[in-house]
């Protein structure tokens, strides 16, 4: 199978990599003249970029018409995450990339146990965590994870830009399978909380911003494992896992 590259310098039947990427294409996997690979350029779509040149720190392609790839769902989805504590939002940006999601917004709540700390610096690495996720799993885009909102009122504020938000409730609520079908949303946005849950207010400013609220089944579940859990079931739910 051919290595995976993204690059943002696409156009016009030519492409360019640079820095880390066309290091570890020239150096590390040797490439040579009339190789090909796979470029997914900022459009979203997969091209076959055939190497042309190479140089100190420079790999050039010309490349051919590009193609919808099959790897990215037909829905964009958003996920909010309470923020956990212990580098579990490493896991949860990983394996949220590899089920499909499109954005990772971490949030601060009432009941968070972390903090706020040297999130400029988390943010970098995080989008890194996700660019290699993203290549790992055969994604045309890297799915970005936003700097972490500083409370529940701004997630609620956020929710007005999808066709539907879902706020996933330990104390329960209407049954996914009710709320999503295939062709049903173009946007998604799937909430889940931190090890503490979420209050009774949170919850009410949720469903007042309009917020279906529902449940993952009669089960307590972790906070790494309820957001995966959420998308995944959206993602079958929606026709992204046929």
């Amino acid at each position: 199978m051919p290595h995976r590259y993204f690059t943002r310098e696409l156009a016009n039947g030519q492409a360019v990599l640079t820095g880390s990427d066309a290091h570890h294409l020239a150096n590390v996997m040797r490439a040579r003249l009339g190789e090909e690979v796979v470029l997914c350029g900022p459009d979203g779509l997969e091209y076959t970029g055939t190497v042309t040149s190479i140089t100190p720190g420079r790999v050039e392609f010309s490349v051919s018409e590009g193609a919808p790839s099959k790897a990215e769902p037909h829905v964009a989805v958003t996920l909010f995450v309470g923020y956990p504590k212990q580098g579990k939002l490493d896991e949860i940006i990983r394996h949220s990339v590899e089920l499909g999601v499109t954005e990772i917004v971490p949030f601060f709540s009432r009941y968070c146990v972390a903090a706020p700390k040297k999130e400029e610096a988390k943010n970098e690495r995080y989008n890194r965590i996700a660019a290699e996720a993203a290549k790992q799993a055969g994604r045309a885009q890297i799915p970005h994870v936003a700097m972490p909102l500083e409370n529940f009122a701004a997630v609620c504020e956020a929710l007005n830009q999808y066709d539907k938000a879902l706020f996933f409730y330990e104390g329960g609520g209407a049954p996914l399978r009710e709320l999503l079908a295939p062709g049903s949303v173009q946007t998604l946005a799937l909430i889940t909380g931190s090890e503490g849950g979420f209050s009774t207010e949170e919850a009410a400013a949720a469903a007042s911003a309009g917020a279906a609220t529902v449940g993952l089944g009669p089960r307590i579940l972790r906070c790494e494992t309820a957001p995966l859990a959420a998308l995944t079931a959206a993602m079958l739910l929606t026709g992204n896992l046929e």
